[in-house]
């Protein structure tokens, strides 16, 4: 026959016994920390959604037109010359609204217009090409004569030497040596010119007075292009 004694446990025994039954501490603050960073991650992303709409509500009436393809100065704007576009910030900007559009066909480009660019009013009506002071020419240039990739805008010194043999005299407001008329210019358009592979015919913007004396000289033409701050 047996007995089976159940002897108390010890003091340490049921601390430890209840320190196993407990999971650590640690371990929910960590949980809770989680979620609240998870929370809180998710709040800023949703307000970032909310400006966005917001904003995108309250700009989405501000269109304007743009330049859809190059226009002339003094040539009459069409209405596949003109698009519209959304600009969410216009102040300070003399913009024409869409709107405007069939106002706007029909007239005449004040001033060249670049595909791409925002109309402005001052860029709509009788020509004002070439400004005050200034003038248009289309210089003959050469295969060898000008740099490639010449494109609008640049800024060039216009050569034209006269030729072998020939002696001239540079007049005043084209400055050069040896009978080179030379003037400083802008270019306004670079097109293929002739039969002749590598020519181009290259429609430069200069003072009124150097343009004369360079459109009067006989030679080659050649085309310098300036860097920036010259």
């Amino acid at each position: 026959m047996s007995v089976t004694v159940n002897r108390p446990r010890s003091a340490e025994a049921d601390r430890a016994a209840r320190t196993v039954a407990v999971p650590p501490a640690g371990r929910r603050v960590g949980q809770r920390s989680g979620r609240r960073v998870a929370v809180g991650a998710l709040l800023v992303v949703l307000s970032v959604v909310v400006f966005w709409q917001v904003d995108l509500r309250r700009h989405a009436d501000e269109s304007f037109l743009a330049v859809a393809r190059p226009v002339a100065a003094g040539q009459v704007i069409t209405d596949a010359d003109v698009e519209v576009v959304w600009v969410a910030n216009s102040s300070g900007l003399a913009l024409l609204p869409a709107g405007q559009r069939t106002g706007v066909v029909g007239r005449t480009a004040a001033v060249p217009l670049a595909a791409g660019s925002l109309l402005t009013v001052g860029q709509v009506g009788p020509a004002a090409w070439p400004p005050a002071g200034q003038a248009v020419i289309a210089l003959p240039v050469k295969p060898g004569r000008a740099p490639a990739g010449l494109a609008a805008g640049a800024r060039v010194v216009v050569l034209v030497a006269p030729p072998a043999g020939a002696a001239q005299t540079a007049p005043q407001g084209a400055a050069g040596g040896a009978g080179v008329r030379r003037a400083v210019a802008t270019v306004v358009s670079v097109e293929a010119g002739g039969d002749q592979v590598g020519a181009q015919l290259v429609t430069v913007l200069l003072a009124a007075d150097a343009a004369e004396a360079v459109a009067s000289a006989t030679g080659d033409v050649s085309v310098v292009q300036l860097g920036p701050g010259r």
